[in-house]
């Protein structure tokens, strides 16, 4: 049976965490994001996993990606200046197939800027933070129950797809304190890394199944194989080749890109008849509720897109939505980040205004409602 409890949005991710089958976290402190830390210091122990405060934020990344190869599903959590330490073993973790969560609680920045104040200005560096190119999956919840399912399907995704996965929640999400209903942990969709078929003697660890993922054996499984952050062939070992570079590189792409209607997930509301469209996610969609509701009640055809899956971009759906209004509104915690990619994705099929805040506080209805009626005059 369900259990109902009131729960903060961090707890719920790590309490997601641990229905998905994580084991380990490692980490270092940083706010808005401790209380993952914290809870899971607590319970990682009781139900036989391991946490570590490591001494860094580098370290941290590290040893998540270093418990990972062992074949058990871990997660790392941080905010601002930690999630910028953590890029160049992202791009590790993305080259070398490890999977992966990456809880990010967005604060405001840059560097020390304001650690208790909600924002949202991570959403590129989720995407572009590590250098080089590489697909990319991010996530973010708009509510304390979705901190809880989301953290499982960021497992789920991490391991089908043999990639690093990041969970973009903001100070209000995190922070925020909601009824969840907890389910039971039969009822949970859950998601493990496929395991090779081949005997060791026959197996080569980086070569793709169809899906363009290949299977992956844990250290200690019987199966020796070498892993690098370097450009490597089926074999594992370092490959200066053009052609490796190329189907490689490449691949960590298509794996993603190839399969977009499996990842990318959204909401709509009163979309049907709508002029005018707000996208907006996180904690600003709790704005866009209650904004969409006082400008339907003042006769304004007005309705919600939220992008649940940030990366990659729901272009198809966006270029739906941009098809049916006039104007699209793009809000969001930051001084304009998505705004462009919906740009890029809209071209020019229906107008695009931005509407961006980055003075520690959220946007509140009232800003958002006037941002709507202005977009139908």
């Amino acid at each position: 049976m369900a259990k109902a409890v009131l729960m903060q949005g961090n707890h719920a991710c790590a309490e997601g965490a641990l229905a998905a089958g994580a084991r380990f976290f490692a980490g270092y402190p940083i706010t808005p994001s401790t209380e993952v830390a914290e809870l899971l210091a607590k319970r990682l122990p009781q139900v036989g996993g391991s946490f570590i405060q490591m001494e860094d934020e580098i370290a941290g990344m590290a040893a998540t990606i270093g418990a990972a190869l062992t074949g058990v599903k871990s997660l790392t959590a941080t905010s601002g200046p930690g999630f910028s330490l953590k890029q160049e073993l992202i791009g590790y973790a993305s080259m070398a197939e490890v999977p992966c969560v990456i809880v990010n609680v967005q604060r405001v920045g840059p560097s020390t800027g304001q650690p208790t104040s909600p924002a949202q200005a991570d959403v590129m560096q989720a995407r572009w933070g590590s250098h080089g190119d590489r697909g990319v999956i991010a996530l973010s919840p708009a509510s304390v129950p979705e901190c809880f399912t989301l953290t499982v399907e960021a497992f789920n995704l991490a391991e089908k797809y043999r990639t690093p996965v990041v969970l973009l929640l903001d100070e209000i999400i995190g922070h925020m304190r909601e009824k969840i209903e907890i389910p039971d942990q039969d009822s949970l969709t859950i998601v493990n890394r496929k395991k090779p078929a081949l005997p060791p003697g026959e197996f080569l660890p980086y070569k793709p199944d169809e899906d363009g993922v290949p299977p992956m054996p844990a250290y200690g499984d019987g199966y020796r194989f070498h892993v690098t952050g370097l450009a490597h062939d089926y074999t594992g070992f370092p490959s200066g080749t053009n052609s490796t570079s190329q189907e490689l590189i490449a691949r960590l792409h298509t794996k993603i890109y190839d399969h977009v209607d499996d990842i990318v997930t959204y909401e709509e509301q009163n979309l049907t008849d709508a002029e005018v469209a707000v996208i907006a996610f996180g904690g600003t969609a709790r704005t866009a509720y209650a904004a969409i509701e006082a400008a339907r009640q003042q006769g304004i055809k007005a309705g919600l897109f939220r992008p649940i899956t940030i990366w990659p971009s729901p272009e198809k759906q966006i270029t739906a939505l941009a098809k049916k209004v006039k104007t699209i509104i793009v809000a969001e915690l930051n001084y304009g980040q998505y705004v462009g990619e919906v740009q890029r994705i809209v071209a020019g099929q229906a107008n695009v205004v931005s509407l961006a805040k980055w003075n520690n506080d959220p946007i509140t209805p009232a800003e958002m409602a006037a941002a709507i009626k202005a977009a139908v005059k």
